[in-house]
């Protein structure tokens, strides 16, 4: 699906907001939640494969 935007004006003329597709809204809410959990993990210690493997 092509995002179309649509904006916002004040009344100068200035963009103030934007208006996204639903789908669209969601998927980037889905990127900020995965951004989140990365950087929350990002000072965890890494595992090897072997050691995943085990744990599984």
């Amino acid at each position: 699906m092509d995002a179309v935007e649509r904006y916002v004006t004040d009344e100068k003329g200035q963009r103030v907001a934007v208006i996204l597709p639903l789908e669209e809204y969601e998927k980037l809410q889905e990127d900020l939640h995965d951004l989140a959990v990365v950087a929350e993990r990002r000072d965890e210690k890494s595992i090897s494969l072997e050691e995943l493997k085990k744990r599984l």
